[in-house]
């Protein structure tokens, strides 16, 4: 089983929102892998959205990935790319 983690910085102006996170759990609904998001001492169920919005995670925050499975590398992919296009919001 694979195990990767990666560090990246929220860039959404309103941070991780309803939509950005209810985006994240229907994302990983074809993955096999566990994953999770820290921040703050915090490490919460990537697939409920109720745990992300939690964490009120604010624009500009360091937060870290864990994805943990037999697809990791592939769900990591996905998760970077839905982050750096800002889950289809508008850039600023």
């Amino acid at each position: 089983m694979k195990k990767v983690i990666h560090k990246l910085k929220v860039k959404n102006l309103l941070g991780l929102h309803a939509r950005p996170a209810a985006t994240i759990a229907k994302l990983l609904q074809g993955s096999k892998s566990q994953v999770t998001i820290s921040y703050k001492q915090e490490s919460v169920n990537a697939r409920s959205i109720m745990s992300i919005l939690m964490l009120a995670i604010k624009k500009n925050s360091l937060i870290t990935l864990t994805v943990e499975g037999e697809d990791a590398e592939e769900t990591l992919s996905k998760l970077i790319t839905a982050f750096e296009s800002q889950f289809g919001e508008k850039i600023n």
